[in-house]
Order: structure tokens, then C-alpha cells, then sequence
């Protein structure tokens, strides 16, 4: 059984919209740019960055959101299959993230720059959109109004990031914000 995703997941054959085709063409830049001319370059395999700055639209930045959604009593519409689960991790640890590279680029066990990093919330930091909707009303003592739509083309049922890579080169960094935080952080700004 799977309990997340590393950086050796296959890309091709797999659906992706052009938005995923464009991250994943620019991964390939920075790998390449790396691996052929030495630049110290990294690539970082975002799940759900969020916070209370998260660009809370429907398609993109479920969490804000969903929890503008439920504060607004503006209906939600659920889409994919599944369980629909993702790890959430906050904008202050991504930045963190970024920063340890930043102070100390590492390249590969060949000497070459360009390796992929997954970035995420990891397993603890992972929640259904079932459970979000709960922990709204938990939260809040607002019920959603939500209403299941079509399937999105290419989009994962559930996506847990493995962080294990990054940590083993990284050993320093630590995932600072919880789900609690989170969600109290992004209700109290909305």
C-alpha cells in the first residue's frame, strides 16, 4: 500500500491538463539547466501551498476556498473522484523550504545540480474534503452547502507529498504549521 507519493512517480502516459503540462516542462527546464551547465538549480513538486494569502478561487487553493465558501454560505461545488484527499502544507514553511536550499544548494550523488523535490504537507498534514467540510462546522458552526460535480480531467483521487528526499538532504528543516493552524489562520482572515 501507498502511504505518499516520491519523486520517482512516472509522469508520461499519465493525464495532465495543460496547466500541469506547463509545470512539468518547466521542472524539466530546471533539471536540464542543472545536469548541462552546472546551475545550481532545484525543483520543488508543490501539493496544496496555502495560508491565509492563498488566492481562494474555485479551481485552484481548495482550502481558502472552501472555508470562503462556507463563511460567505456561497455553495461549493466538489469535484474528482474518490476521497479527494490532499496534504496541505503553509506559505511560511514553503519559504522555508526554499530558503535551505538557497543557503546551501545540494547537488546529486553524481555532483549534479537540478533534482526534483516533492513539497507538502506530508501524511500529517493530509485531509479529506469530506473531513474539511466537517472541521468547518467544528470549527465555525457553519454548515457548507456543497453539491458533488463532474469528475476534473487528469486529477488525482488523493495526493499524500513524500518528503522523505528533501528531509534526508535537509535534515535541519522541520514542518512548522499544522492543520489546526491553518485553519484557524485562513477563518480568522475571512
Amino acid at each position: 500500500a501507498c502511504d505518499s507519493f516520491n519523486e520517482e512517480l512516472a509522469v508520461d502516459r499519465c493525464g495532465h491538463t495543460p496547466f500541469g503540462a506547463s509545470k512539468l516542462a518547466a521542472d524539466i527546464y530546471a533539471q536540464e539547466y542543472g545536469i548541462n551547465y552546472g546551475l545550481k538549480t532545484a525543483t520543488f513538486r508543490g501539493g496544496c501551498l496555502t495560508g491565509k494569502n492563498s488566492r481562494a478561487v474555485e479551481l485552484h487553493g481548495y482550502l481558502p476556498y472552501i472555508i470562503k465558501c462556507a463563511l460567505t454560505k456561497k455553495k461549493y461545488f466538489i469535484y474528482g473522484g474518490g476521497y479527494r484527499v490532499r496534504d496541505q502544507i503553509h506559505s511560511s514553511d514553503v519559504a522555508s523550504v526554499i530558503y535551505e536550499f538557497i543557503k546551501k544548494p545540494k547537488p546529486n550523488a553524481n555532483g549534479l545540480y537540478g533534482e526534483p523535490y516533492n513539497l507538502g504537507g506530508e501524511r500529517k498534514n493530509s485531509i479529506s474534503i469530506f473531513e474539511t467540510i466537517d472541521a468547518i462546522e467544528a470549527k465555525t458552526s457553519m454548515k457548507l452547502e456543497y453539491e458533488e460535480a463532474q469528475d476534473r480531467e487528469s486529477d488525482h483521487m488523493w495526493w499524500i507529498s513524500d518528503m522523505s528526499k528533501f528531509r534526508k538532504d535537509y535534515p535541519s528543516w522541520k514542518l512548522t504549521k499544522d492543520l489546526d493552524y491553518i485553519f484557524n489562520e485562513i477563518i480568522e482572515f475571512y
